[in-house]
């Protein structure tokens, strides 16, 4: 059974940083492309950032590049995600997930293009 836990989220003040953890396991993910989305109240999940799997190539949304880092583990089959410089707007549930194929990367940025995900982990920025 393909599970993928988060963890890592919490409250914190404008400015400051958290770095997010992606657990998986109960299946194959080093051959394919892991995002983080994230969902604030009343508002469409969105993409965060990717990357592909072998980590040599990430992708970020506009408003998370420079501050934003994806990276992965693929011995220890982790994901994370390090956030600097937070927002009040980056407030948000974030969801680590799995490409729907191997070896893929068109429409990364696509909620559809992802298969597993993970059950999320609450992010509070106070300003």
């Amino acid at each position: 059974q393909v599970q993928l836990v988060e963890s890592g989220g919490g409250l914190v003040q404008a400015g400051g940083s958290l770095r997010l953890s992606c657990a998986a396991s109960g299946g194959t993910f080093s051959n394919r492309v892991m995002g983080w989305f994230r969902q604030a109240p009343g508002k469409e999940r969105e993409f965060v950032a990717a990357i592909n799997w072998t980590g040599g190539r990430s992708y970020y949304a506009d408003s998370t590049k420079g501050r934003f880092t994806i990276s992965r583990d693929n011995v220890k089959n982790m994901v994370y995600l390090q956030m600097n410089s937070l927002k009040p707007e980056d407030t948000a549930v974030y969801y680590c997930t799995a490409n729907r194929y191997m070896y893929y990367t068109a429409d990364y940025y696509e909620r559809s293009s992802y298969e597993y995900w993970g059950q999320g982990t609450q992010v509070t920025v106070s300003s």
